[in-house]
């Protein structure tokens, strides 16, 4: 694993084909910035991609996909599922309108899948940026590693390949 962690951008950026996004924990407090407080009080999430909310990834993933570069994101739930999948469950309407694929496997249906030990994004199969989490969702430091191992980019390509496979799409997904 490489000492200097390029940014998800600057990562984001060079992709020529694809990035993939293997998500498979039930909960990302420590990301948070105020909308899941906000969606359990009163059930809103923000899914208005012109709002300053998504305007970062609004440009990143616009950035990318204008070039032709396939987003798919892959999430592994427990079922039944926590407030907090819930909840990004209703914001994902907003990854698809802004140019994502998304699925969701259960996490009973992917026992049987080589998975890595972290969630990560995987660039044009030569990168992997890993995120690194604490037990309630925090960021854990480092936050990030990336490595170009090749066994290691074979892992998380063959482990995002299997989850797609069995995924459901976002729109026949139910929470």
């Amino acid at each position: 694993m490489t000492p200097n962690v390029p940014s998800f951008a600057e990562l984001l950026q060079g992709a020529q084909r694809s990035a993939v996004h293997l998500e498979m924990r039930d909960t990302y407090a420590g990301q948070d910035s105020g909308g899941f407080a906000e969606y359990l009080r009163s059930g809103y999430a923000n899914t208005d991609t012109t709002s300053p909310h998504w305007s970062r990834w609004r440009a990143m993933v616009t950035e990318a996909t204008d070039r032709d570069v396939a987003l798919r994101r892959a999430r592994i739930v427990s079922e039944p599922v926590t407030d907090y999948i819930r909840y990004e469950h209703a914001l994902t309407v907003a990854n698809v309108d802004l140019g994502e694929e998304v699925r969701w496997l259960s996490r009973r249906q992917a026992c049987e899948i080589a998975l890595p030990g972290s969630d990560f994004w995987l660039f044009d199969q030569a990168g992997v940026l890993f995120n690194h989490f604490t037990g309630d969702g925090a960021w854990a430091e480092p936050r990030l590693t990336y490595t170009e191992e090749p066994a290691v980019v074979r892992l998380c390509s063959s482990a995002f390949e299997a989850v797609w496979e069995r995924g459901v799409p976002h729109e026949k997904y139910t929470v």
